[in-house]
């Protein structure tokens, strides 16, 4: 056995079973998740991190979830000392070789319109749509709404 296939076989064992990992084409989705809501919430985050196997970047152009009325890709960003998100109308860049990683505080998943809020335990399903790989389905682990740590990722602050 090789090294890389012995560090390849480690890290998978390492990882917790609850981790989802989805793969279409060149395109992985890992660790998808997000926090509980509140039960007047109307809106919820997801988070994954997206990584690209091929030779061409692909792009992250949209986002759809039954359980939303509607799914956009934000950013957030510092201006001025305040902290502002945005869609990004254009999508979100993967690139070949790399990954795009959807965490709090950064770029993320934003379900607007929730028909119930997120609940600890429950999975979410969702179809990401990438420019190239087309589409991939995920389900995104709702942990509790206070919980810094999903999936295989950590993560701050909502």
């Amino acid at each position: 056995m090789t090294p890389r296939i012995a560090l390849a076989l480690i890290a998978a064992l390492a990882a917790p079973a609850s981790a989802q990992i989805t793969r279409h084409g060149s395109i992985t989705a890992a660790g998808a998740w997000s926090r509980a809501t509140s039960s007047r919430a109307s809106i919820g985050a997801g988070y994954v991190t997206v990584r690209n196997t091929g030779a061409q970047a692909d792009r992250l152009v949209s986002a759809t979830s039954p359980r939303a009325a509607k799914v956009e890709i934000h950013t957030m960003s510092l201006d001025d000392g305040i902290m502002r998100m945005r869609p990004l109308p254009n999508g979100l860049e993967v690139p070949a070789g790399g990954e795009a990683l959807l965490a709090p505080g950064g770029n993320h998943i934003m379900l607007i319109g929730l028909k119930s809020p997120l609940k600890a335990g429950e999975r979410v399903p969702a179809t990401l749509r990438f420019a190239r790989a087309g589409d991939v389905r995920i389900q995104f682990k709702v942990v509790g709404a206070g919980s810094t740590v999903a999936g295989v990722r950590q993560g701050g602050h909502q």
